[in-house]
């Protein structure tokens, strides 16, 4: 699954420490959901769209 967070991190001016803390996991979930290694529990994935105010859907894109 790719996803838009390193983009919408970056652009919020937030490290992957400071995001992880907001969302309470660690920085390396961070990391691997930003390098594609790990994919969200729909808990998290639906924490990270409304820290950043998307729609799920608008972050996570299912690969084919």
């Amino acid at each position: 699954m790719r996803s838009e967070v390193r983009d919408l991190r970056q652009q919020a001016g937030l490290s992957q420490a400071a995001l992880a803390g907001v969302l309470g996991v660690s920085r390396q979930t961070i990391n691997a959901i930003e390098t594609g290694r790990y994919d969200p529990s729909l808990t998290l994935a639906v924490r990270i769209a409304r820290h950043f105010q998307r729609p799920v859907e608008e972050i996570f894109h299912v690969d084919d």
